[in-house]
């Protein structure tokens, strides 16, 4: 990498760590190759600090200090994808949980948002719930992708891991004083087109929180971000907008998606929106392609651009800290591509 474009990378690094940026306004914060960022939420502002020159086990241990739980996010795990960006995705997602059992902390357990299989052939979903017998934590919640509804309208995924849901799987719970939302936006999802809530959703999750107290700290999952991305690869949802007002009364939440393969980070007001890099393969930044899709990178450098996201959540101080961590060492820099923070305000 030339000296300019590190120097660039490193500023901006720092500028997050001395809070250059307006947190009560709007950032957007982009992770690449094992450049991660923990969020400490109190009070509904966030502060947030990179740990890119830290491991991944040693921002982990530093968020969940005085946590009174934790939970992990993976997703994207695409089993039966073989192409060039990755020939053996199951491989790299038993390295994902091999890093969640050996994290310091024993996590409560984990949410996978979406893309579990990249056919949903019913032997790929074999694979996958094979592989994930070995993780540490044995509760996990789901959310499906649109590859998991390719074949059949989701008919195996909700047979599988529907169990209990509501229309096209989703459904919600909680969790020591947090409570939980588990999001379907890839209902009859046309190729390349944005992600879609639906009616009939819209409906149970307003009615799912009325009651609630406003100081209930709320965690959303869904597959395809619930914040307009770039439309012109279908990142975003088209009816987000009616399902968020519904949160703006709440003190703290967390919306947690998948689909885009990388991580971007956005605060608005007292919500924190942040997707996850993929257990599979990557994908290229917003634009930077013709096309979203698997991106082919040097064979060395692919656990850098794959990864899995640490929740660690204080009751007391209503707090929460997200790390993402890559599955292979990420240095002691952003290895060859980009961090980028814009704040437009």
């Amino acid at each position: 990498m030339p000296d300019k474009k590190q120097d660039l990378i490193d500023q901006q690094l720092q500028d997050l760590n001395n809070d250059g940026v307006d947190r009560r306004g709007f950032l957007k914060c982009m992770a690449w190759a094992g450049t991660g960022l923990v969020w400490t939420m109190s009070g509904g502002i966030p502060v947030s600090r990179a740990f890119a020159k830290n491991s991944g086990k040693d921002a982990s241990k530093d968020a969940s200090k005085g946590a009174d739980f934790s939970f992990v996010q993976i997703s994207d795990s695409h089993i039966g994808f073989n192409k060039p960006a990755n020939p053996d995705v199951t491989a790299t997602l038993q390295t994902a949980i091999n890093k969640i059992n050996a994290m310091p902390h024993k996590s409560d357990f984990i949410i996978h948002t979406g893309d579990l299989s990249q056919l949903s052939k019913p032997s790929e979903f074999d694979t996958l719930d094979q592989a994930l017998k070995g993780a540490s934590a044995k509760q996990i919640y789901f959310v499906p992708g649109e590859h998991d509804m390719l074949s059949d309208n989701g008919e195996q995924y909700l047979e599988r891991y529907g169990k209990g849901t509501k229309g096209s799987g989703w459904y919600s719970f909680d969790h020591k004083g947090v409570h939980f939302v588990g999001l379907v936006n890839v209902a009859n999802l046309k190729a390349g087109g944005m992600g879609s809530l639906g009616h009939e959703q819209l409906e149970w999750f307003e009615a799912d929180l009325k009651g609630r107290s406003a100081s209930t700290p709320i965690v959303l999952f869904a597959h395809i971000p619930l914040w307009t991305i770039y439309p012109d690869w279908g990142w975003g949802t088209d009816d987000s907008e009616q399902a968020l007002s519904y949160v703006k009364r709440f003190g703290s939440v967390t919306v947690l998606n998948g689909h885009i393969h990388q991580v971007m980070q956005k605060i608005e007001g007292k919500v924190s929106f942040h997707t996850a890099m993929s257990t599979a393969f990557p994908q290229p930044e917003p634009g930077k392609a013709p096309s979203a899709g698997p991106m082919k990178v040097p064979a060395d450098q692919l656990q850098r651009v794959l990864g899995i996201t640490d929740v660690n959540y204080l009751v007391s101080g209503r707090s929460l800290a997200v790390v993402d961590s890559p599955l292979g060492d990420s240095g002691s820099s952003a290895s060859g591509n980009e961090a980028a923070v814009v704040d437009p305000t």
